[in-house]
């Protein structure tokens, strides 16, 4: 109760209590003979009642401004006023549910988003060795098992992502595709459309900001910016083999941390405002340990793949290249790893697997170049000696670029990528040699932002991805992609 409100029946008590003392007197119309004493008794009684009648008045007050505190809007005008003799106290429960509905925060699972993307592809081979007799190279790619003779549409990728934070310090990710193929089902004949797990893994938080994370299961292997860059977000339509050789589907099991610095997060922020296309916010520095097999590939030794990266994007401004930026980079791993065998199973010699890499990337605004090299050592099948031995292996890419931000079709990309490389392919039976050059042209639209279009046209060079087959496959490749995002 206010004090005005205190003070308005303070008055009232005391202009009742004046009248009660004088309505004697205005009773008899004259005063009262000397001898004949008040009635105080009766004046005490009255008074009493009138207090009691004004202690009811405000325990009602109370209990109807406590109700309407407690009830809903809607509620308050419908329901009656409490009885005097109930008031609702401030120790209700309805109050208590009401104030705390409004802190409660979302539950992990309303976090939770699931998006992906879907890449149907027509391949063809224009012109060249689409096929040849037993023991010599077709045109084949390790990038895409549907470039082949005899092929028209194929799913590359039917990706879904589970992902979202279950707190501050936690969050998920997992990522399967419905798109893998299976062999010797029928006489080696391939079914496609199966699911294979690709991501699975937790990133733990250590500090809010979240600068550092340690992420723990399946994922992505720090080694090379495109086999880190999403498949959704590339221009070229495959890995160059120079790279993905040395992390073949790019994951495994293993704990990895990542470190990005604030400056660093700003830089590439801006940059995916703009539209770029970036290679993950992988950290500026990464190190790792990985079972080393391979994806989806049991462990068949004690080793653990050692991994580390490092990516640090320069402004240009400076320079006089407003907005421009480039990143410079490296990376290694040092591992071993048993090849599977033409016999069956795995090698029982386990052979060093170790490569070295940098990257460039000035990123289009609107020309930009990209490229990667590596070197190292790794398995590679010698036909002379008729065994797996460890042999050294170099290769890798370099890919011009540029960026039309509008056009009557959409923003559009034309590029053009040319790639190298010598060495054995350690995710292959027998871990066959590869000797691959290839020259492709192409251009990327989006004529909304929920789908791209990619055409690409390519002169290739290669020895088939088979220790059995001999000679360099050559030809010309048209390959088309159409990807839709969700």
């Amino acid at each position: 109760m206010t004090l005005t409100r205190k003070a308005f029946f303070r008055k009232r008590i005391l202009a009742v209590a004046l009248a009660g003392v004088a309505s004697p007197a205005h009773a008899q119309g004259a005063p009262a003979p000397s001898a004949a004493q008040p009635d105080y008794l009766g004046i005490i009684v009255d008074l009493q009642r009138q207090i009691d009648e004004l202690k009811a008045t405000v325990s009602e007050l109370q209990a109807e401004r406590q109700a309407a505190a407690a009830a809903p809007p809607v509620m308050a005008q419908a329901a009656p006023s409490p009885p005097p003799a109930a008031p609702v106290t401030a120790a209700s429960p309805a109050p208590q549910v009401a104030d705390a509905s409004p802190r409660k925060g979302k539950a992990w699972y309303e976090k939770l988003q699931l998006r992906g993307y879907t890449q149907l592809r027509l391949n063809n081979i224009v012109s060249g060795d689409a096929d040849a007799p037993v023991g010599v190279s077709r045109l084949r790619t390790i990038g895409d098992g549907d470039v082949r003779s005899g092929n028209n549409f194929s799913f590359r990728r039917v990706r879904l992502v589970l992902q979202g934070d279950v707190s501050d310090y936690l969050s998920l990710y997992l990522q399967a595709d419905m798109a893998s193929a299976v062999s010797n089902q029928s006489v080696g004949e391939r079914r496609e459309g199966f699911a294979q797990l690709r991501d699975a893994y937790a990133d733990v938080f250590p500090t809010k900001d979240k600068s550092f994370r340690i992420r723990l299961g399946q994922s992505k292997i720090p080694y090379g910016w495109e086999n880190m860059q999403s498949s959704s977000n590339r221009l070229a339509l495959d890995r160059s083999d120079g790279i993905n050789t040395g992390a073949p589907s790019e994951r495994d099991i293993g704990i990895v941390a990542y470190y990005t610095p604030d400056h660093v997060q700003d830089i590439w922020d801006r940059l995916g405002k703009d539209g770029q296309k970036l290679f993950g916010n992988y950290g500026a520095f990464g190190l790792g340990a990985f079972n080393g097999q391979g994806t989806n590939r049991t462990e068949t030794n004690d080793n653990v793949m050692i991994v580390g990266l490092a990516t640090w994007p320069f402004e240009l401004d400076a320079l006089g290249l407003e907005g421009q930026v480039l990143e410079l980079g490296g990376s290694f791993y040092r591992n071993r790893i048993n090849p599977e065998i033409r016999t069956g199973g795995v090698s029982p010699i386990d052979y060093k697997d170790n490569r070295i890499g940098v990257h460039a990337i000035l990123y289009p605004q609107p020309f930009g170049l990209q490229a990667e090299w590596n070197w190292g050592r790794g398995p590679e099948f010698n036909p002379v000696t008729g065994r797996i031995e460890e042999r050294p292996l170099n290769g890798g890419y370099v890919q011009a670029m540029a960026r039309v931000r509008r056009s009557p079709l959409g923003p559009f990309y034309p590029f053009a990528r040319w790639q190298y490389y010598r060495g054995g392919f350690k995710a292959a039976t027998n871990a066959p040699r590869l000797e691959t050059e290839e020259l492709e042209f192409g251009l990327e639209f989006l004529p909304t932002p929920a789908l791209e279009l990619t055409v690409t046209y390519g002169f290739a060079s290669r020895k088939e991805a088979d220790e059995r087959r001999f000679g360099q496959a050559e030809g010309e490749l048209l390959r088309i992609q159409a990807q839709w995002n969700y």
